[in-house]
């Protein structure tokens, strides 16, 4: 399964555990998103520190784990930008606690996106700009989780029911 995970930047140390578990767990590519509600407008020598940072954090972790290829931390960029440039076969997925449909409601597939928002979740503008751009909200049981916990989970479900954690 190739999976992306579109991740709504962070504070720091939940950031890096994100950016780590997703690493473990087997994402092919991370994508730290500028959302409304993420910790955004660095300067631009900052937003490369902070990069640098997170790619140090992907190394890391996928020496501890034993992969062969450490998958890539894109620079950051804006959610709307990334929405747009999606491949339209990747099925799109967008972690959502008020969604009506879990993972074992969808049919399996081989190439995912998934997104995971912000502490305090994406805006309403910010779902709907995703659902137009082809994104399925599912849930993940009855808890609202946090930023960093909905990632890891989310990756561990598709890893369990259609990756190579089942």
């Amino acid at each position: 399964m190739q999976l992306t995970l579109g991740q709504a930047i962070s504070r720091a140390e939940r950031m890096d555990y994100s950016i780590q578990k997703a690493i473990e767990l087997g994402v092919n590519a991370i994508q730290p998103l500028e959302t409304e509600r993420s910790l955004t407008g660095m300067a631009a020598q900052r937003e490369q520190k902070k990069l640098r940072h997170w790619q140090q954090v992907a190394c890391g972790a996928a020496e501890q784990c034993g992969r062969d290829r450490v998958p890539p931390v894109s620079t950051p960029m804006a959610l709307e930008q990334w929405l747009a440039a999606i491949s339209a076969s990747s099925m799109k997925l967008l972690l959502d606690p008020q969604a009506t449909q879990g993972l074992r409601d969808l049919e399996r597939s081989t190439e995912i996106c998934l997104l995971s928002g912000p502490e305090g979740g994406l805006s309403p503008r910010e779902i709907e700009q995703a659902r137009s751009a082809g994104f399925i909200g599912v849930r993940l049981g009855s808890r609202v989780l946090r930023t960093e916990t909905a990632a890891v989970a989310g990756i561990a479900a598709l890893q369990t029911l259609w990756g190579d954690l089942g």
